[in-house]
Formats: C-alpha cells, sequence, structure tokens
C-alpha cells in the first residue's frame, strides 16, 4: 500500500451523503488535501488539514473536526503499518475515525466511549430526566425542527445566540469559537438539521446542529441563551433529537463528556440506551524527521500526538 498527498480540498475524499465527509462540512472546516492510499487491499480517501511545523520547513495533517474517517472500498480497514507513506511529504498523520461504521483503519486509539440512544429499543432516559422534560413542557417549552437548508435567518441567528451564549459561559477554547460562515457552510449540507427550543411568543432558548452520517444522526453543537438557564431546554432538545432520530430510522449518537465521567458525560448518559468507541490513529509517516521534533519536546505528556505540538 503507498499514500499520497492531493492537495484538491479534500475533493476526492468527499462524500455528500454522509455531513462528515460533506463538501459542505469539509469547506467550513478549512481541509486542504487528500491523503490517497492505493494497493492491493483496496483504496482509503482520507479529508485532511496540513499544518506547517513552526521553525522547521516540515509540514503534518490532522483529520477534521469530529467523526469523519476517510472514503474507503477496502473490504477490511487498513493496518497503518502497512502502507508507505513516504510519498506524502508529511512527518506525521491525526486521524479521526468514523463512528456508525467499520473504520477506515485497524487498531488505533480508544479515545472516548461515547453515548448513543436506539430509539427502537427500550428507552435509556432515567426517570428524572423524563420527569424535567415533561415540567418544561408543561411550562410552554416546544422543540421545532427543520433541515439545515431551510433554515430561516431568524432561526440560524437564535441558534448562533445560544451557541455563543455557552461557549463564553465555559470559556471554551479558540477552536469551538465559531463565526457566521462556518455556521452557514454547516447548515447548507443537505445531511444538517437545526433544531430549536422555544416558547410561544419569546425568542427560542436553546439550539441544536444534528447531522446524519455513517448511518447514524450525531448531535454536533448546540447551545442554551442565559436567560433559558433556569429550565434547561437542552432536555428536550435531545428528548427531540432521539425522537428524529426514530422519524430517520437511524440511531442518535450523543458524543461523550469533555473528559470522561465530567457532568456533560453524565448528562448525555442519561439518554443513552448503548455505547460505542470514538478511535483514533496516530500515525508517524517520516520517522526520523518525527524524531528530530520530538528531541526538542522532552516534556510532552504521554498520548499526546504528534509530541513535538504537545502545549508548553
Amino acid at each position: 500500500m503507498r499514500a499520497e498527498l492531493i492537495e484538491d480540498g479534500g475533493a476526492a475524499g468527499s462524500d455528500p451523503s454522509n455531513f462528515f465527509r460533506s463538501p459542505e462540512f469539509l469547506a467550513a472546516e478549512g481541509v486542504t488535501h487528500t491523503v490517497a492510499i492505493e494497493g492491493s487491499a483496496g483504496t482509503v480517501a482520507l479529508p485532511v488539514i496540513v499544518r506547517e511545523i513552526e521553525r522547521s520547513e516540515l509540514r503534518d495533517a490532522i483529520s477534521p473536526y469530529g467523526y469523519p474517517g476517510a472514503v474507503t472500498d477496502a473490504p477490511d480497514p487498513l493496518d497503518p503499518s502497512r502502507v508507505d507513506w513516504s510519498g506524502t511529504g508529511l512527518v506525521s498523520l491525526f486521524v479521526r475515525d468514523r463512528i456508525g461504521e467499520a473504520p477506515c483503519f485497524a487498531g488505533g486509539t480508544v479515545r472516548a466511549e461515547v453515548h448513543i440512544a436506539d430509539p427502537r429499543a427500550e428507552s435509556g432516559v432515567r426517570k428524572r430526566l423524563r420527569e424535567q422534560i415533561r415540567r418544561n413542557e408543561r411550562r410552554g417549552w416546544g422543540v421545532a425542527a427543520e433541515p439545515g437548508a431551510d433554515a430561516a435567518e431568524p432561526d440560524r441567528r437564535a441558534f448562533e445566540r445560544a451557541y455563543a451564549d455557552t461557549m463564553a459561559r465555559t470559556g471554551a477554547g479558540d477552536r469551538y469559537l465559531l463565526d457566521s460562515d462556518y455556521f452557514e457552510r454547516v447548515l447548507s449540507a443537505e445531511t444538517a438539521w437545526l433544531l430549536l427550543a422555544g416558547r410561544d411568543g419569546e425568542a427560542p432558548g436553546a439550539g441544536a446542529i444534528a447531522v446524519t452520517s455513517d448511518h447514524l444522526l450525531h448531535y454536533f453543537l448546540g447551545g442554551t441563551a442565559e436567560e433559558a438557564l433556569g429550565d434547561s431546554p437542552m432536555k428536550n432538545l435531545f428528548a427531540a433529537m432521539t425522537s428524529l432520530a426514530g422519524e430517520l430510522g437511524l440511531r442518535l449518537h450523543l458524543g461523550g463528556g469533555v473528559t470522561p465521567g465530567d457532568s456533560l458525560d453524565g448528562f448525555k448518559r442519561g439518554f443513552a440506551n448503548e455505547s460505542a468507541q470514538f478511535r483514533t490513529h496516530e500515525v508517524v509517516c517520516d520517522p526520523a524527521a518525527y524524531e528530530g521534533l520530538r528531541a526538542a519536546r522532552p516534556e510532552a505528556p504521554a498520548g499526546f500526538f504528534p509530541a513535538y505540538r504537545a502545549p508548553a
């Protein structure tokens, strides 16, 4: 198996029917290239973001956010150790694999146990959450879902405000401070849905973007406006997303927490009746160059990849 790097904005690895490989999402994430692998075991087209490595003329690459994996016709996941990566000119490659279908690569690192709600199976929603959802409904909270491409401008702005309030409240890193252009691209994908929670006569107080990819409906982004925090309508949004998944004949992937076992992880677990593993793959394409860069960062924490990009 031999890999090469194609400067095509990820076009060779795009797939409009699966959100995390859709042209709209790849453009929103700033994907620059495709890593194309060919050989007797099949082909793999992996959309990536190529990055310059500071204080060098070297480059590495990373998958976009989420669970993109790759477009592949290989009958079995490829073993990265059997691929000749020299043709890419990269030092390293960090791959976020798919959830919902077979992974593109074998092995890898389990980064998280994520939560899944299957509407066809016995509900996993905790009794206390069910009571809180019904209480909000008695208080007038309702949820509306619409295809992202059909969302009116006021609906998009309401979501952006709820999302921005949440990111400010949690002190989110720069990676999560997304602008209107990003949301416009994401919602224009045929696989995106916008859900808004609100009360009659009031502006929506919470929102979520859900997307279909790899035979799952995924909770992608969401937030709650400051004035709605007391009622916590995100519970109603999660219930509505589960119902939407059932209408689409899919399971709902809720994700996990920022760290395993945190409050967000526990909240999502309260809606789930299944779990799955999220895996990444850490590929050293140029061992000599990697070790040279790594030698300058001996304090890198165990498990951080690539080690030379570890924060000081």
